[in-house]
């Protein structure tokens, strides 16, 4: 497989961000890949080789993660799924496979019921139905940040959300220097943003075909939220990846390549 392409793309809404490029740009329909919080594009780096090369993969950083702006604002959902908009436009996307990771496929389900002529398919793996309410327990952690973010406390916030041995030490590494590029302003924005946020489900129906892929070992989330996100979505099918925690993706890259390329190939 030819080696992954990367650039920036400077958005409609005024963002400029990173992206990461995978796979036969003719491929269609192309796959967006959106990052969880306070990670970057990076976090695909192990998925994206593993899809076929007919696949044509995207990475994108989402607003003020990995190379994008540090935007002051605009970390609520609408204003995030508007980034992603721009981002299949400034990519001459007409439509897209959206696979989001933990909080980016709560992006993606807001992209899904704002623009639904975009997306031709959501992949939402260790993806919250909701998050408003009761801010999380780390939340205390994240309002103390001050920069430079220290590594340590990155690394310790991780390891709160998934098993940290079952992935390669190399990884883990590149993922706490992603989560330390952040400002600690961008930490409590963002995180701020998505509690504030109205869950999508909540204020609109979702028609794409949807995978549901979530841990059962996730006890960041729970069974409760993956159970609440499938009933949510009409149609949308849901699997559950064994002694797995909440970042499937981290720790399953492997299955869960293989159940995007499947999934792929069911939409013909």
């Amino acid at each position: 497989m030819e080696p992954a392409r990367e650039g920036r793309a400077l958005l409609s809404t005024g963002l400029t961000t990173g992206w990461t490029r995978s796979g036969d740009p003719r491929g269609r329909p192309a796959v967006l890949l959106l990052h969880s919080w306070a990670a970057s594009r990076r976090e695909f780096g192990r998925l994206q080789p593993l899809l076929p090369r007919s696949v044509y993969a995207v990475a994108v950083d989402l607003r003020g993660h990995g190379d994008a702006d540090r935007a002051a604002g605009g970390y609520d959902l609408p204003s995030l799924a508007a980034d992603v908009v721009a981002v299949l436009d400034a990519l001459d996307l007409p439509r897209a496979v959206l696979v989001g990771a933990s909080s980016g496929g709560y992006v993606a389900q807001q992209v899904a019921v704002a623009a639904a002529d975009r997306v031709a398919g959501l992949v939402l793996a260790g993806a919250p139905r909701d998050l408003s309410g009761p801010r999380p327990p780390f939340a205390e952690t994240v309002d103390r940040l001050t920069d430079p973010v220290p590594p340590a406390v990155v690394r310790v916030l991780t390891a709160g959300l998934t098993d940290l041995a079952v992935v390669p030490p190399e990884f883990v590494d590149l993922m706490v220097a992603e989560g330390c590029r952040l400002p600690a302003a961008v930490w409590r924005s963002s995180l701020a943003g998505f509690v504030a946020s109205r869950p999508p489900t909540d204020g609109g129906t979702i028609t794409a075909p949807t995978l549901v892929v979530s841990g059962d070992a996730d006890t960041a989330l729970g069974a409760e939220q993956a159970r609440a996100l499938v009933a949510a979505v009409p149609g949308a099918r849901w699997v559950r990846y064994a002694g797995t925690g909440h970042l499937v993706l981290w720790e399953q890259p492997e299955r869960l390549a293989a159940d995007v390329t499947a999934f792929l190939a069911s939409l013909g």
